[in-house]
Formats: C-alpha cells, sequence, structure tokens
C-alpha cells in the first residue's frame, strides 16, 4: 500500500480557495489543540493517581495540570515520573526548585535545562555535586548566552 495521498479535485479546490484567502504571512491551516475542558482536567487527575508509573509520567507532561498534581508528582516515588515533570515547560517554579533538590541526578539535569527554572534554582543547581549536573548548567548558561549575543 502507498503512503502517498492524493487529493481530490474538491479538496484542491478547497486548497486554493484557503491560500487566496490568506494575507501571505499566516499559515493555510490551523491545527489547533482540542479545548481544555473541565473533563481533561479530571482525566489529568485521574492519571496522576494511576499505579502504572508510565500513565503518571504523562500526568507530568500535561501543560494543563493543576498546581496540586504537580506538586504530588513532584514527589513520586519513581524516577521517571519526577524526570518528566523536569521536562515540563509549564511545571510551576516552586515545583521546579523542589526538583532542584531531588535525590536523582537525572531529575536535577533535567530541571537544569528547563527554561522555566526560577533563577535561585539554577544557582543551586550550579553548585550540584553532580559533574553532569553541573556540566548542563553551564551548557544552558552558554547558550542562553549565545541567544543573548545573537539578538543584540
Amino acid at each position: 500500500m502507498s503512503c502517498i495521498r492524493f487529493n481530490t479535485t474538491a479538496q484542491r479546490e478547497q486548497l486554493a480557495q484557503a491560500v487566496s484567502r490568506a494575507d501571505g504571512d499566516g499559515p493555510v491551516a490551523a491545527f489547533l489543540s482540542p479545548a481544555i475542558t473541565e473533563s481533561k482536567i479530571a482525566r489529568i487527575r485521574v492519571m496522576a493517581l494511576d499505579p502504572n508509573p508510565k500513565i503518571r509520567e504523562s500526568a507530568a507532561l500535561s501543560y494543563h495540570a493543576p498546581l496540586e498534581v504537580y506538586e504530588a508528582l513532584a514527589v513520586d516515588p519513581n524516577e521517571g515520573v519526577r524526570t518528566c515533570l523536569a521536562r515540563n515547560a509549564q511545571a510551576p517554579c516552586d515545583v521546579l526548585r523542589t526538583l532542584a533538590r531531588d535525590s536523582s541526578d537525572t531529575v536535577r539535569g533535567f530541571v537544569a535545562i528547563n527554561y522555566s527554572v526560577p533563577e535561585d534554582a539554577m544557582a543551586l543547581l550550579s553548585e550540584d555535586k553532580s559533574p553532569t549536573v553541573q556540566k548542563l548548567v553551564a551548557w544552558k548558561s552558554a547558550l542562553t548566552e549565545d541567544a543573548e549575543l545573537i539578538s543584540a
């Protein structure tokens, strides 16, 4: 079976009309995520309590979890769950501060490269006992300096 998709004549006409209406700067189509509803938030809460750590990891990666879910997942017994939360750019600053003191080098390393981590947590991580975490802090600092030079 071929992976090539062939548009019908009607589909090609719809695309042509969409392009002709576009102002030239925006996308032809918008691929929007579904709306965040109370039902979705409730599912995230249930996922955060699941006995399977892979399901809790999914909740930890969610950008829409309530604060109490992030706080509970920050002290989850499973390192993978805490690592996923440390990777989440939407994790609240206080949760990232908690994770910056985690027993796992992996968790602390992901906190170090999270662009949402507060400065006081970065200062703590810059003095981390783990050489890997210290290297990640230095790497992120170099990236930030390069980005500032480019934008100046």
